[in-house]
C-alpha cells in the first residue's frame, strides 16, 4: 500500500521549497483492510501538509509522468491592485455586480 502512495507523489512536489518528495515523505498514521491514514510531510523543509484517508484497495496505480495541462495566465502585481480599488470602491448596491441566476 505505502508503494501505491509513493508513486502517486513521486511526480509531485512541496508547493513550499520546490523540493520532491520521497519514501520517507509519507508517513502512515493508520492502515486498515482498503484504507489508510498517512501524512505527507516534505522531508527537506518541513511542510505538513495535512493528513488523508486515502482507499487505495482496488486502484491501480501506473508509473508513468502526469501529463501538465496549461492553465490561466498568472495573477499579476496590476491585477490585484484593480480588485483592491474595485472592492474599495463598492457601495450598497455591491449585489447588481453578481451574477444573475
Amino acid at each position: 500500500m505505502k508503494n501505491k502512495l509513493k508513486i502517486m507523489f513521486s511526480n509531485l512536489c512541496c508547493s513550499y521549497c520546490k523540493n520532491g518528495f520521497d519514501e520517507n515523505s509519507i508517513e502512515i498514521k493508520r492502515q486498515e483492510s482498503g484504507l489508510l491514514v498517512a501524512h505527507l510531510i516534505c522531508q527537506h523543509c518541513g511542510k505538513s501538509f495535512g493528513v488523508a484517508f486515502v482507499g487505495l484497495s482496488n486502484l491501480e496505480v501506473k508509473s508513468e509522468p502526469l501529463e501538465v495541462q496549461e492553465g490561466p495566465e498568472p495573477i499579476t502585481y496590476d491585477d490585484v491592485i484593480d480588485a483592491h480599488r474595485f472592492i474599495k470602491e463598492l457601495d450598497e448596491h455591491w449585489q447588481e455586480h453578481l451574477p444573475k441566476n
